[in-house]
């Protein structure tokens, strides 16, 4: 853990440089203490999808979950999702200028223990 989705409108694609968001966010994550080795990042194109009463062509949205292990203070938590969430702010603001797009981030903590195996920690130790 941490683990993020970058669930996006297929419109975006070709100007939404989405490889180069989930960069920055995992960079922001190391930055904020997260372990590296537990960074997990991944995008969904989505190819169906309708916003709003469906008549805006261009209109797009990018959401984003954040998923992480509890226990973290709420000062944690606030501070990696108000960098995160200005990273994406910035990120996309080209796109926030030129057409309707609605921006979204949302965090999720894992209250029952979560079942995994990772040896990648041994690569930053």
């Amino acid at each position: 853990m941490p683990h993020i989705t970058v669930e996006y409108t297929d419109n975006l694609k070709v100007d939404g440089d989405i490889k180069g968001l989930l960069k920055k966010l995992n960079e922001a994550l190391i930055d904020e203490g997260f372990p590296i080795g537990g960074i997990r990042s991944r995008s969904i194109e989505l190819k169906d999808y309708i916003i709003a009463d469906g008549t805006g062509e261009d209109d797009s949205f990018v959401h984003v979950t954040l998923k992480i292990g509890a226990g973290r203070t709420n000062e944690v938590k606030k501070s990696a999702c108000d960098r995160l969430f200005s990273i994406i702010e910035s990120h996309f603001e080209t796109q926030f200028t030129n057409r309707y797009i609605a921006l979204s981030l949302e965090l999720f903590e894992f209250m029952f223990p979560t079942f995994k195996k990772n040896n990648i920690h041994q690569r930053y130790r």
